[in-house]
């Protein structure tokens, strides 16, 4: 038998394309409000959505070349993979930066400012996004939106001062834009949410209600999708960057089991505890076999024999194999060389 396969978001970017993209502009950068949007004027927009259509079209490609089943568009176009989603949400300032300190003081970020009530404008800039890439695809391709508070962690609030109001609010503002997709035809959208394994008891007190509302009333044939990881390094091989608790995952596992038809959880970086597996009772389970944060390429007998694993503690037809997050830091060969081994893998266990 063989286990379907999918990716999470981000793929390599080629050099042409002309968006700085948030793996090579940190937010902590002195002048990264300049930098994230800089090229963009360095040719005209006709030029640029041109050259971002090419690289969608070979991110699709590439993906279904390695054997994924479901892909997505690679993110082409975001410079940062919340703040491309903001960009198009009223109530955000992105010419006034605020400087926070995040991750326990690890860093400091110019980040967007929240200014007045979050709203959705009348357009999904995702629509089209979707389109491009699904037809290229021939086949259903995922579109991926960042979580409420996912998006509240990554952007400065000065006017809420209520993070569940807050998190209400954007996922108001997404389930527009995400029900925009399913009418257009998107089978298959995913909401990110990495800090639920960062802030699990804010998951619980909030975010889980916050999540719900970012599917409603999606019909029946669209597969509501949510990634969990468990944090981005700063760089390739960096192999001390701070990880979510291994135990969120526990923590928060029956409470977004169900929520959606897919929960995607990364196991490659760090296995978890065989018995997590069982924990999801209702939700197909997407679990990463290879790393996002390591150019170490894992071969296809070791990929197997995880999936093996995993597979004597749940049943096999709610598992999903992946890689752990989006594969940006990769570059396009090694990204390419992981999935390969995925697929290879997935096809024989």
């Amino acid at each position: 038998m063989s286990l379907p396969t999918t990716c999470i978001g981000a793929y390599p970017k080629p050099d042409y394309v002309p968006i700085s993209d948030w793996f090579q502009v940190r937010c902590d950068d002195d002048d990264y409000g300049d930098k994230v949007l800089r090229n963009w004027t360095e040719n005209s927009e006709k030029d640029i959505v041109a050259l971002l259509d090419r690289a969608t079209v070979e991110a699709v490609e590439d993906q279904i070349a390695c054997g994924i089943d479901v892909p997505t568009d690679g993110e082409q176009r975001r410079e940062n993979y919340v703040h491309y989603q903001c960009r198009h949400f009223e109530g955000f300032d992105f010419e006034n930066l605020t400087e926070t300190v995040q991750r326990n003081g690890a860093y400091k970020s110019e980040l967007p400012t929240i200014r007045a009530p979050i709203r959705a404008t009348d357009t999904s800039t995702l629509v089209r996004d979707w389109q491009v890439a699904e037809k290229a695809a021939g086949r259903p391709v995922k579109i991926t939106v960042p979580g409420p508070m996912t998006i509240s962690d990554t952007t400065a609030d000065a006017y809420y001062n209520d993070a569940p109001k807050l998190a209400r609010d954007l996922a108001d503002a997404l389930n527009g834009q995400i029900r925009a997709l399913a009418e257009a035809g998107c089978r298959n959208i995913q909401v990110d949410e990495p800090i639920f394994a960062r802030k699990p008891d804010e998951a619980l007190a909030y975010g889980t209600e916050t999540l719900e509302r970012c599917f409603h009333g999606l019909p029946d044939e669209v597969t509501r999708v949510v990634h969990m990881c468990c944090g981005y390094p700063s760089y390739l091989d960096q192999d001390d960057y701070p990880k979510a608790d291994q135990g969120s995952y526990q923590q928060i596992a029956e409470a977004v089991d169900g929520i959606a038809d897919q929960i995607s959880i990364e196991d490659a970086h760090r296995h978890n505890p065989t018995h997590l597996f069982p924990q999801f009772q209702k939700s197909k389970l997407i679990v990463g076999f290879v790393t996002v944060a390591s150019s170490r390429v894992e071969p296809v007998e070791e990929i197997r024999a995880r999936m093996i694993e995993v597979m004597q503690h749940m049943p096999v037809e709610r598992l999903i194999a992946a890689p752990d997050c989006g594969l940006g830091f990769l570059g396009r060969d090694l990204a390419m060389q992981k999935l390969k081994n995925l697929s290879e893998a997935a096809q024989s266990v």
